[in-house]
């Protein structure tokens, strides 16, 4: 007779779950790479205080190959935001991390504190910068930019939101950044009673290698759009919402459909839309909020032209017999 022994199962070894992991035993890399996904105030508040580790890890420069100042109004509380008081200080933030680069910084992006002052600061000490983002930046002058611009020779893409900026700003950045790819640049007044294609063919003169351009809200004419797609072959992507002063007279539209793959011109609400009116005879429903694409108005205007081809050639037909 065989033992119960024999014929009972072998337990299993209990797993031991760890409820609190050491977070001290991640290897460095994994930990630098955790912390780099934390925005540059929350690393300069909180995180680096943590424990020594972490701070050693965050005066690595290669923590700080990207200062993002974006939404730094989170960060403090709401009696002070919007204050000189805490811009002062955000700036003071900014430079110190500008410091810990160590000339490694090549992307940043701030939003409302930047200054003439901030921005010279940054191009002194970032020679390898790449990508800056300055958004509702009112204290940045076209004087800042002509100072610092020439600084500048690797800046790939440049976002220019909001702020005060005017051609002056563009023609120095586009003489100065020959590397230029992408372009964002657009003010806070309503322009869109103003026929002006000053921008337009600065951009088109001094930024032949652009892939991306953001225009939105610009007063430029069929003129000026024109000379952004002779002289920037390489566009792809463009923005010209609320560009009210375009009429794509010609073959304007075609020209669009056979050198842009996103093209965003979207209409915001209907007293926007009186000012194209024109578009109602397109082939799709412009009342609809998601119109963004000119590539049905440009099927539409093929299909008719069929049409009208096989009309005429009824007609000779007809003449012929």
């Amino acid at each position: 007779m065989a033992s119960s022994s024999s014929s009972t199962p072998a337990k299993k070894p209990k797993l031991k779950i760890t409820t609190n992991p050491n977070w001290l035993e991640l290897p460095r890399d994994i930990t630098s790479n955790i912390l780099q996904r934390l925005g540059t105030v929350e690393i300069l508040k909180n995180a680096r205080n943590v424990c020594p580790y972490w701070w050693n890890i965050c005066k690595d420069p290669s923590m700080w190959r990207n200062i993002d100042m974006g939404t730094v109004d989170l960060y403090f509380e709401p009696a002070i935001r919007g204050t000189p008081d805490l811009d002062d200080r955000l700036v003071k933030m900014c430079q110190y991390a500008v410091d810990l680069s160590s000339g490694h910084l090549e992307k940043i992006n701030i939003n409302s504190f930047g200054t003439d002052a901030l921005l010279k600061y940054i191009a002194d000490r970032a020679s390898n910068l790449q990508h800056i983002r300055l958004a509702s930046c009112c204290q940045i002058s076209d004087e800042g930019w002509c100072e610092v611009a020439k600084k500048f020779v690797l800046l790939k893409e440049i976002d220019i939101s909001q702020g005060f900026q005017s051609k002056k700003s563009l023609e120095v950045i586009g003489q100065s950044c020959p590397l230029l790819k992408s372009l964002t640049f657009n003010g806070t007044s309503d322009q869109s009673l103003i026929n002006c294609d000053d921008e337009a063919l600065i951009i088109a003169k001094t930024m032949s290698g652009l892939c991306h351009l953001d225009i939105h809200g610009n007063p430029l004419t069929d003129v000026g759009l024109i000379a952004i797609l002779d002289g920037c072959p390489l566009l792809k992507s463009l923005d010209i919402t609320r560009c009210f002063n375009l009429e794509f007279s010609g073959n304007l539209w075609r020209r669009l459909h056979n050198q842009i793959k996103n093209l965003e011109f979207g209409l915001l609400n209907k007293k926007d839309l009186e000012i194209w009116e024109y578009l109602s005879e397109s082939c799709f429903n412009i009342f609809d909020s998601n119109v963004n694409s000119y590539y049905e108005m440009v099927d539409s205007e093929d299909e008719d032209e069929d049409e009208h081809e096989d009309e005429d050639e009824g007609i000779d037909d007809d003449t012929n017999a």
